[in-house]
């Protein structure tokens, strides 16, 4: 009885993917622009959904196998995909023709209210939005955050001395404790004597860790946001109820206090003074709820946690494989701690030079984010090979595969601190996009860097590094956006002077 209607879910089924496949072909090559057809309906989405590894290292293999074209079509159920590969096109994706491509390519479904967030949210409500979050990361406001930073790094080191089963490997995780621990005493003002055992830990790694229900939904909301939608996908549901409490609970702690901070709860109680923000370009209103402020305060989490441990954890890494840069390093840090006795301000470390080049290159070889996606907005075109891009086509941009190519960066898989050089000519602004690029660029880099320097520093001050190879080539944690080497590991060793 249910093998005719088996069947006819079979060949209907062919039938579709036929179909949906041919037309995706058929739309580009009338564009002149290459296909994909090793899998017409799902493109790289495919393998990446059935086998391991992450999505960035198949756009990385388009990348190299289409060097040259302008750009490729890719399948993506029946919405037109574009992966754009030559770099002058993905400037002017990200920065030039922003007004064509600021939608960030992702539709969350209503429902999932965390995802109401910068990040995720496009057009008039995110203009608003990030207008709202920019006076967090003023320079005056991170100079006078830092202390905070500063000091979650001093008790970082103090709680890997007390924990010494932590010196002999799982360095990625340590990190993430850290990069928590700093995110939520500078930005959300929380400490306490618990600060490395916080629930805000879980969260942190409930958001960016790449499990599979997660991958899954984020790779239909680029597909088919309509059928991610119909089948009830979100992002963030399993945290929200907990997340909004805590922040809420943040907030009107701070408002009975009345202590000012100049950190994330200090900005929500002046939105909220201020009432109902408005857009002026577009007459769009958002009242600042607690629920409001709460998903603008996730991106803080999501990246603010797992992408800075990365960048740390690669500096760790590949220093631990030079001895000659970690002993450089090591003398830099120690002069500007005895210089200063002791005391390491805003000013002394966005003046240490060496720890600035050692975080460049680690964001280079091991950037944040593997790719960015848009969604083209209205119909233009791409300056090279004149392709033609109308509105409503996804639009994904390599930034591992640029950070990787040998014709831009020589060498690309050495590390090279040098590169970054004040007088070197090696790095074009343009190709070097650890944090994206143009408007929509992540809000708290500067934030990230500084938190970043600061863990290092304090931790290179006490403790020397080794790298354990785990693996003979480079693997990566398998994950839709982010970058996470899996292949080594570190371990630390105690300074016996400091």
């Amino acid at each position: 009885m249910f093998l005719p209607v088996i069947l006819a879910g079979l060949v209907l089924s062919l039938i579709f993917v036929y179909i949906v496949g041919n037309n995706n072909e058929r739309y580009w090559k009338k564009r002149g622009i290459k296909f994909y057809s090793k899998n017409k309906v799902m493109g790289p989405y495919f393998d990446f959904l059935t086998q391991s590894g992450p999505l960035f290292e198949r756009f990385g293999d388009l990348y190299k196998q289409y060097k040259g074209e302008p750009a490729l079509g890719i399948g993506s159920m029946m919405t037109p995909t574009l992966f754009v590969i030559d770099p002058k096109n993905v400037q002017h994706v990200l920065q030039t023709d922003f007004s064509s491509f600021y939608h960030r390519g992702v539709d969350a479904s209503e429902d999932d209210r965390l995802a109401n967030n910068i990040v995720f949210t496009n057009g008039p409500k995110w203009r608003l939005l990030r207008q709202s979050m920019t006076p967090l990361f003023t320079s005056a406001k991170l100079k006078n955050m830092y202390y905070i930073m500063d000091k979650s790094a001093q008790d970082f080191v103090i709680y890997i001395k007390e924990h010494p089963e932590l010196w002999k490997g799982d360095c990625f995780n340590t990190m993430v404790t850290f990069c928590n621990a700093a995110v939520c005493g500078a930005i959300f003002g929380i400490g306490t004597e618990s600060i490395f055992d916080s629930p805000f830990l879980d969260v942190a790694k409930a958001v960016s860790e790449p499990s599979w229900k997660f991958n899954f939904a984020l790779a239909f909301m680029n597909m088919s946001p309509k059928l991610a939608r119909f089948l009830g996908l979100g992002l963030f549901k399993d945290v929200e109820d907990f997340f909004i409490k805590a922040i809420t609970n943040v907030i009107q702690q701070r408002e009975k206090e009345n202590v000012k901070k100049h950190d994330y709860a200090d900005l929500c109680l002046n939105i909220q003074k201020n009432g109902i923000m408005k857009d002026a370009t577009s007459g769009l209103e958002i009242k600042p709820t607690y629920e409001v402020l709460t998903a603008q305060a996730l991106p803080f989490l999501s990246a603010g946690v797992e992408p800075v441990a990365t960048a740390i954890f690669t500096a760790f890494m590949e220093l631990g494989r030079n001895p000659d840069m970690l002993k450089k390093i090591h003398q830099e840090i120690d002069e500007n701690f005895e210089k200063h006795n002791g005391k390491i301000t805003y000013d002394v470390i966005t003046n240490m030079e060496y720890v600035d080049k050692v975080l460049s290159e680690a964001m280079r070889i091991n950037p944040p984010l593997g790719f960015l996606s848009r969604k083209c907005v209205k119909d233009t075109v791409l300056p090279v090979g004149n392709v033609k891009v109308e509105s409503g086509t996804n639009i994904f941009t390599p930034i591992y595969a640029i950070h990787h190519d040998p014709e831009i960066y020589p060498e690309p898989h050495v590390f090279d601190p040098e590169r970054f050089a004040r007088n070197s000519n090696t790095i074009v602004e343009d190709h070097y996009m650890p944090f994206g690029m143009g408007n929509r660029m992540c809000i708290g880099a500067r934030y990230s860097r500084l938190q970043m320097a600061a863990g290092l520093v304090h931790v290179l001050r006490h403790f020397t590094i080794k790298t354990k190879e785990l693996n003979t080539r480079m693997k990566f944690k398998y994950h839709f956006f982010n970058v996470r080497p899996i292949s080594a590991d570190v371990e630390f060793f105690p300074r016996s002077s400091k």
